[in-house]
């Protein structure tokens, strides 16, 4: 029993191998705000533009649009191919273009277009004179209150247009007198549906960017 006794007090003055103190807590590190990062840039809106700053924008952004209109119309990429035809990119722009327009500013973009391609194709018959009729009807087009801006809308505008414009197209080489009528008809009826449908499809990949930056640009300029 003393044996006993002697063991317990003997065991309560060992000291303890564990700490009796609390556990530290860490301290809390302070969030990182989501525009710290290495690449996150702020933009001013752009009401807060300088005028001048913002027209340089708009015509670098016309001309860039332009100019790669201009680098696709010639290529045939996967999905934009329909009979050996492609999207007429060109009367594309125009359309939209001159559907925030009136009708002598888009009959002006459709010739300006139209001659930029005969220099890239042939000088006869001219694209100016189909894209700048194009331009000029879609400018009256905007006054019509059943007309909404909208992607299906547009669609609809496009695949009219590239009818109409391959129709003045096909009626100048009529007019030249040295094919087969016939023909001509018979093959641009092809050609006209072919790209109605693929100028139609791709219309919006050109419409929504360039009709939203338009939007905040006039937006900024009424503030």
């Amino acid at each position: 029993m003393k044996t006993l006794t002697f063991w317990g007090k003997r065991r309560s003055k060992t000291p303890k191998s564990y700490s009796s103190s609390p556990p530290r807590k860490s301290k809390p590190q302070p969030r990182k705000s989501p525009t710290t990062g290495l690449f996150n840039i702020k933009i001013k809106p752009i009401a807060k533009w300088n005028p001048r700053t913002r027209q340089i924008v708009d015509y670098s952004l016309i001309f860039f649009t332009v100019l790669l209109c201009l680098m696709l119309l010639p290529n045939r990429l996967p999905g934009m191919e329909l009979l050996g035809i492609g999207p007429n990119w060109l009367l594309i722009w125009v359309v939209v273009w001159s559907v925030k327009r009136n009708a002598w500013q888009g009959a002006v973009a459709g010739i300006i277009l139209g001659f930029l391609q005969d220099a890239m194709t042939y000088t006869e018959p001219t694209h100016a004179l189909s894209l700048g009729l194009v331009g000029f009807l879609t400018g009256l087009m905007q006054k019509q209150r059943f007309i909404q801006e909208d992607f299906i809308s547009i669609a609809l505008i496009v695949f009219a247009m590239s009818a109409f414009g391959e129709a003045i197209f096909a009626s100048q080489l009529v007019m030249a007198g040295d094919r087969n009528p016939t023909d001509i008809w018979a093959y641009y009826q092809r050609v006209a549906l072919a790209s109605a449908i693929l100028s139609s499809l791709w219309a919006p990949v050109v419409y929504y960017p360039l009709n939203r930056w338009w939007q905040k640009l006039k937006l900024a300029e009424q503030n």
